[in-house]
């Protein structure tokens, strides 16, 4: 593939623009960019780290695929001394903090996250102080200066065992994504006081575009992340995280 090949893709009626730097344009359009791809990570001993979020096209030159908790304990199994990681800052920080004595590298450092942007450390630490004495459980899509503010740090796979199984005489505060913590807490049944954080991407979903799909393919299994608004997960057939 060369980066004349390169597409942007429709955002797939989500309603939400296609952002971001052409950096093809930078690029020799004739040049191979998978070989090239190659010749770099075995020149400087790296290993290539793609999300299941990435455009396929960048999976298919990735040495691992994941969600980003495994992504960054894939790259503890290697011996690559530098990690690209293609994925928005706060994965690659979590690598980092996995990997301490590895160099981490991202594509896009302006690439964000609307969670991990929306809970800003000085908010949350004065959040935090409000309760003297409380649990606080904070999702893994946060940067890593929330990270060391909280007690417990979850996936989306195992936020229900861990908030389940939290003593019950404590107040438990749950950041940055409401909608999680919504759904924890039916799963759950404990009462969480929650940092009003969303996902931009889960936040657009629509109720009745959803509505008329299952309309268009009647039978058709609906599964969602508990990212997603109540109004969407009481459509669900299954809800749970990228790797379940």
């Amino acid at each position: 593939m060369t980066s004349a090949q390169l597409q942007v893709l429709p955002s797939l009626d989500s309603g939400l623009p296609i952002a971001g730097r052409a950096a093809s344009s930078r690029i020799d359009p004739s040049l191979d960019l998978v070989a090239e791809i190659q010749r770099l990570k075995k020149e400087r001993n790296a290993v290539v780290l793609a999300h299941y979020y990435q455009d396929s096209d960048v999976q298919d030159v990735a040495d691992f695929l994941g969600d980003s908790l495994q992504l960054a304990q894939a790259a503890a199994t290697t011996r690559a001394k530098v990690i690209c990681f293609c994925g928005v800052h706060f994965m690659a920080e979590t690598a980092k903090i996995l990997n301490p004595d590895r160099t981490v590298v991202v594509p896009d450092m302006e690439a964000g996250c609307s969670l991990a942007d929306g809970c800003p450390p000085d908010k949350f630490r004065a959040w935090k102080a409000r309760y003297p004495g409380a649990i606080v459980v904070s999702y893994i899509n946060c940067s890593a200066e929330i990270k060391a503010e909280s007690d417990w740090i979850v996936t989306s796979s195992n936020a229900e065992k861990i908030v389940a199984d939290l003593p019950t005489d404590r107040p438990i505060l749950f950041a940055p994504d409401k909608n999680l913590g919504r759904w924890l807490e039916q799963r759950t049944g404990r009462k969480l006081v929650l940092w009003q954080g969303s996902c931009i991407v889960h936040d657009t979903f629509s109720e009745r575009k959803l509505v008329q799909l299952k309309e268009r393919y009647p039978g058709a299994k609906v599964l969602a992340h508990p990212e997603c608004e109540p109004h969407l997960l009481r459509h669900a057939d299954f809800i749970g995280s990228t790797t379940n």
